[in-house]
This record gives structure tokens, sequence and C-alpha cells, in this order.
């Protein structure tokens, strides 16, 4: 099934999730992403959390969101967090957490009590491929703690890991030097459009590690847009990698000029759109 699925992606590719303002007659099927699976990166609305952080969990909740993935506790402990996901019904699924230089040992219990079961390394950067090579090495090692702790750690990707040094891709370095068993894939589907690479086909090149996407939209001049009106095709998207393990829909946004209605605007769209 594996080399199926692998050669039906790259002989159909993915020419209009890549550029090209998505058809809304497209993916009519009957096939929906379930709510549960459904999240938000908290990132998009961490200015607003900073300020008022009850009230913005309780406009999420309000939305319709059931899950979320962190982006620090904003200076609350990890059991006060959970105390206020909680009290709003909302449950991290998933959390963007460094490893280098931290006590992974603390990460893993702050992740048991908060209560997510998925975390991801959200960034890295490094001119030459053996600092890459030594960043997987340390990625697989705390990674395989996380996994021990029945926690499952994985990489968050960017655009600059798909850009080749001397002829490897950063990506392929991180996924060939660490162990399908400790780190998975978040991918980031704007960031990997922005690089110029196709995410159906690198979906299945990574088959079975993709495990988390990024659902980030993509707007005529490049910008990021709220989910559903840019030019990235997500119901082809969605239809084309719907078999594998992926089973968790983040919507995020960099810089939002109203966090709350993008976020509404996000999880609207996840909701509804067909495929």
């Amino acid at each position: 099934m594996f080399r199926t699925a692998v050669g039906a992606a790259a002989a159909v590719g993915l020419a209009g999730a890549m550029s090209g303002t998505a058809h809304a007659d497209w993916g009519r099927g009957g096939r929906r992403i379930p709510k549960q699976m459904i999240s938000i990166q908290l990132y998009t609305l961490r200015n607003l959390l900073q300020d008022d952080l009850e009230g913005t969990l309780e406009a999420l909740a309000d939305i319709g969101y059931r899950t979320v993935e962190l982006a620090g506790t904003y200076g609350r402990s990890a059991a006060e967090f959970r105390r206020l996901l909680d009290r709003y019904h909302l449950k991290a699924t998933s959390a963007h957490v460094g490893f280098d230089g931290e006590d992974v040992d603390q990460l893993i219990a702050d992740a048991k009590t908060i209560g997510y079961r998925k975390a991801a390394c959200a960034y890295a950067n490094y001119s030459t491929l053996e600092e890459w090579r030594a960043f997987a090495r340390r990625l697989d090692k705390a990674a395989a703690a996380f996994r021990k702790a029945g926690i499952s750690y994985g990489y968050h990707n960017h655009a600059h890991e798909y850009q080749p040094i001397d002829g490897i891709r950063p990506i392929d370095v991180i996924a060939e030097c660490t162990s399908p068993r400790n780190v998975h894939l978040e991918y980031d589907l704007y960031w990997l459009v922005d690089a110029g690479a196709d995410p159906v086909v690198e979906y299945y090149r990574r088959f079975g590690r993709v495990q988390q996407f990024h659902v980030k939209d993509r707007a005529e001049d490049g910008g990021w847009a709220d989910v559903g009106t840019g030019t990235i095709d997500w119901p082809t998207l969605f239809r084309r990698t719907w078999i594998g393990p992926m089973k968790q829909y983040i919507v995020e946004h960099d810089d939002p000029a109203d966090p709350l209605n993008t976020a509404k605007v996000g999880y609207e769209y996840l909701a509804n759109v067909r495929f």
C-alpha cells in the first residue's frame, strides 16, 4: 500500500495546492474533518492571550474549538494552565516545546500535567549539513525520552529546511538521521508551499511520520491569509493526504490583524469543507 500511495502521489502531484486561487467546486465529496481533529496553534492569538488569557480561551471554546496546540503557558504553571483549559472544556493535544538546553525530564512532566500527547520542536536553522546532523542526533535523543514517557515528539518545518545545502535538503537530514519510532513530522503547509515543495509528494515521501498539519493559507502576494481565503487548494490537498496516521489539522496565522476572527474563519472552514 505504501508503494502504491507514493506512486500515485508522485504521478498526480498537487500543482493546484501550490498556486492559483482554489476553486469552490473542487472536492465536493461527503468527507469532512471530524471536529475533534480541528485545533489551533495558540501562537496565532499570543497577544490576546498575554492580555486576557481566560477571556481568550473562553472565546475559542465559544467558536467551537475543543483542542488547542500550546506555544507557552503565559506565565502560568503547567497545573494552572491545565485548570484553565479544563474550565473552558478545552484539551491541549499538542505543544511547541524546545528541547535544546532544556530539562527534558521537566518538559515531560509538564506535558503529562497539561495532558498533551504530542509535542514538536518549532524551529531550527543551521548553515552546514554537519550542524543539521548534530541537531538531528540531539533531536532523536530527546524524542526517545519523550516516547518512553508516552509522548510523541516531532519537528515543525519552515521553508529553509527545503533549500538544499551542498545538494542535500535539511529536512531529509532530519528525517534520515532520526528514528521514525522517535520523531514524527508536523508539516506547516504554508511553508512547504512557500519553499516550492509539493505537500502531497512530501507527505508520501515520509508516509507514516506526518502526524500533524499546520493549516496556514497563502495570500496572492505570498503573505499569510486566513484559512480558506487564500490560494491553497485545501480540498484537493486533504483528499490526497487523507490516508495514513495524520490526525490533527491545526489552524495558524503568524500575524493576523484580528486573531479571534482568524480563529473563527479557520474553524468554520475546516469544520465545513468537504472533500
